[in-house]
């Protein structure tokens, strides 16, 4: 039997390791947590000094099982969780576990998972970390404490069913604000003016910038249409040209803030995915000849400190792929947000001269995008500025007749462009995308001593121009604006948003928007947008009425700093538990006693237009256990209902009544009508509630070829037991079935070709099937 026992978290990790130690050691995953706050109570004494609970979690007895009789027969016990809070929580529950009391039970951290790191790391053991345990263990009380007082009140505010976390519900309220700044906003017409001229070296383009010594970069309409009968009669000459050099510098590396930031601009990637995508990075790879290695450092960190072996590293490679002269004299260096970030390194490569193309070869598509992405940012972190030539002009053109509405006085128009000069960082950039164009996304030079992480926007540079000379007018006229509402967020805008506002921090960055995106308090739209539904905005409502202050922004940010003196061993946990409980206990209790007026506050929702077809009232929204659907006012003496459809312009409206079918009640003998429950649609007798006669019924998924085969169709059956489900008409030569009808959409997170959709409790949703994937969107029921 081996004499040390290792326990790392995942199975991934758990094979790589195991791939660097000897026989005298056993590598063992732990799944995650193994003990946590009971599910079933509270386990939060909350009247002694808020003791916490700790029960073994269910799903883990099996793997704690094994564990514990490995450790039974090993001398040693080695702990290599994840170098954060939660790993380090999770190393302390297992040491109370795993420890025999002959046993030795020490711990290990390596922030990069290669041979070097972990042999290392084994070589020179330590301790648990209280301090990071405390931390951990605030932030869970903290969450549990929200969760069991808010919930009961959401249950009677707005339906059964729902939570809320501290987090979670911030980043909800900053999504449903936004969602009133665009919906109060008020679109204004302007119009400006571009004018195409030739000169002597070639055509460009300028811009009218001023009237007789008056901005004019947003005309009003009168003032437009003036101008349109005058600029071809303009007399058009250079005013004045100025050349500098301007200098883009590289940014930091990768935080996992801002990683997620660019994985969203440039990859398209969700949070979610960036991080899954990560983890697989980190935990190890097999690169055939290399051997299994992990490929970045580790991806949850608000550090952008480098260690000087990975400068030294940096270094060579850029000397070796571009020259010397894309090397600054000194390697940079980079200063993190807020003071005490330094735990960890940036994510970066573990070792970068491991190129992008030959690292693609052993990767997925979306591995081998993302690791180009950090490959790219850290090795141009370490590179020399781009420069830039950036020429500024001015053209003069006197007004003879100035047009109705417009001011008198010669008009000045501008235009700019900008050469490269010398790549500079730009280089690793390209080079990580096979040499390709400059990136068409990013933001053209910018100024002097800005760094900019994106690459070179398309180049725009102006002909020869010499002051005073005379310009050929080759077409030009107004061009009508309007001005837009503030976007809603995305996922990078959003975590950028937190990030910046002091909300979570690297680990809760991802789930929170996956867990604001599973409870339906917000639904991903057209270009990855999040857009709160109708259940965020009425909960964020009842929240900001009840708890204005504990769950203000500025009041969460500031949670955050007290937790991370916690981490830094400066605050004893149960004093940054205290200040937090006693205010939102106050406001607890408050809104509890006020839940009434809260409710009359937020008033019955209707829809314009729903009235009841028995009553003649206008019907009110109400919810279920599918989702929100309309419903009479004079329930149960009227049980008339409608379901609730969004429009494409994101308003409110009533459905079609559900729809009767050729089909007679096998019980009395009335019309059946179509109805939808847990599992589908099913037929049900329009006499309920008298008769409850119920049938099965099948809607064919029409249209939807078979994601597995590609040639058959999905086709509504039933199983022996009588239930629907849906699978392929060319069974049994293909055997895909799903319990859902599949929808002809791919997965935005994993790209699998189809979703499927599904009747929750908490409403229709359209998830993903692939298995580990766990991607959920609001979708509305069918009718």
């Amino acid at each position: 039997m081996a004499e040390n026992l290792v326990v790392v978290e995942s199975p991934a990790k758990a094979k790589t390791i195991n791939k660097y130690l000897g026989k005298a050691y056993v590598v063992k995953a732990s799944m995650g947590h193994v003990k946590d706050l009971p599910k079933s109570s509270l386990g939060v004494d909350v009247e002694h000094d808020f003791e916490p609970r700790y029960v073994a979690v269910r799903a883990r007895a099996k793997v704690l099982k094994e564990l514990k009789a490995l450790a039974r027969k090993a001398d040693r016990v080695v702990l290599a969780t994840d170098p954060d809070r939660e790993g380090e929580a999770i190393g302390w529950h297992l040491a109370a576990e795993l420890s025999t009391g002959r046993n030795e039970v020490r711990r290990v951290r390596f922030h990069e998972i290669t041979r070097k790191a972990v042999l290392e790391a084994m070589a020179a053991p330590g301790d648990l970390d209280m301090a990071l345990v405390d931390a951990q263990q605030a932030r869970r009380i903290l969450d549990r404490l929200v969760g069991y007082g808010l919930s009961p009140l959401l249950w009677k505010a707005v339906r059964r069913g729902l939570s809320a976390g501290r987090v979670q519900s911030v980043a909800v309220r900053l999504l449903c604000e936004r969602e009133d700044e665009i919906g109060a906003f008020k679109s204004e017409e302007y119009w400006d003016l571009t004018v195409d001229l030739r000169a002597a070296g070639g055509p460009f383009q300028a811009r009218l910038a001023e009237l007789g010594g008056v901005k004019a970069e947003r005309l009003a309409p009168e003032a437009a249409a003036g101008l349109a009968g005058e600029v071809a009669g303009w007399d058009y000459s250079v005013a004045s040209v100025s050349t500098r050099e301007q200098r883009r510098h590289p940014a930091p590396p990768f935080t996992s803030s801002t990683l997620q930031q660019e994985a969203s601009r440039k990859l398209r990637f969700t949070a979610k995915r960036t991080m899954a995508v990560a983890q697989r990075l980190y935990e190890g790879v097999d690169l055939g000849e290399r051997g299994t290695q992990g490929l970045i450092t580790y991806m949850r960190t608000d550090s952008v400190r480098v260690s000087p072996e990975a400068q030294a590293a940096a270094r060579e490679v850029v000397r070796d792929l571009f020259g010397a002269d894309h090397l600054p004299p000194a390697p940079p260096t980079y200063r993190a947000r807020r003071p005490g970030q330094d735990a960890h390194e940036a994510v970066r490569p573990s070792d970068c001269r491991l190129d992008p193309a030959a690292a693609a070869r052993h990767l997925s598509p979306e591995e081998a995008r993302l690791y180009a992405l950090i490959w790219a940012r850290f090795v141009a972190s370490q590179m020399a500025p781009a420069r830039f030539d950036a020429t500024s002009v001015e053209v003069a053109a006197p007004r003879p007749a100035p047009g109705p509405g417009t001011p008198p006085g010669a008009a000045l128009l501008r235009a700019s462009g900008a050469v490269e000069r010398f790549a500079g960082f730009l280089a690793a950039h390209r080079h990580a995308r096979g040499g390709g164009a400059p990136d068409p996304d990013a933001a053209p030079a910018p100024g002097e001593g800005r760094r900019d992480g994106g690459e070179a926007g398309p180049e725009t540079a102006l002909p020869p121009l010499v002051p005073g000379e005379a310009l050929a007018y080759l077409g030009g006229a107004p061009e009508r604006h309007f001005t837009q509402p503030p976007p809603r967020y995305n996922d990078a805008s959003l975590v950028k948003t937190l990030e910046e506002r002091g909300i979570g921090r690297p680990s809760t960055y991802a789930p929170t928007i996956s867990t604001i995106l599973e409870r339906l308090y917000v639904e991903r739209i057209e270009g990855g947008r999040l857009r709160p539904t109708e259940l965020g905005m009425r909960t964020n409502s009842v929240l900001v009425r009840g708890f204005g202050d504990v769950l203000s922004v500025d009041f969460t940010a500031r949670m955050e700093e007290r937790l991370d003196q916690v981490e830094e061993g400066t605050l004893p946990w149960r004093e940054a538990v205290r200040v937090f409980y006693e205010p939102f206990a106050r406001e607890l209790e408050a809104a509890r006693s006020r839940l009434g007026e809260i409710k009359a506050e937020l008033g019955a929702e209707r829809v314009e237009g729903a009235v009841c077809a028995r009553c003649g009232i206008p019907l009110e929204v109400k919810w279920g256990r599918l989702g929100r659907f309309l419903a009479c006012p004079n329930y149960p003496a009227c049980r008339f209902t409608l379901p609730l459809e969004r429009a494409e312009d994101g308003t409110l409206r009533a459905g079609q009544a559900p729809p009767a079918v050729d089909e007679a009640c096998p019980k009395c003998g009335k019309p059946m009508a179509v109805k939808r429950g847990r599992f589908g649609a099913f037929l049900a007798c329009t006499g309920y509630p008298e008769c409850r006669g119920t049938k099965p019924y099948g809607p064919a998924a029409e249209g939807v070829p078979c994601p597995r085969c590609g040639s058959g169709t999905v086709r509504p059956r039933r199983s022996k037991k009588g239930r629907i489900f849906h699978g392929c008409d060319r069974w049994p030569e293909c055997d895909f079935i799903s319990w859902g009808p599949p929808v002809a959409r791919p997965c935005p997170e994993c790209g699998a070709a189809f979703l499927v959709r599904k009747d929750l409790r908490s409403g229709t949703v359209l998830a993903c099937a692939t298995k580990g994937c766990g991607h959920r969107e609001a979708a509305p029921a069918p009718a």
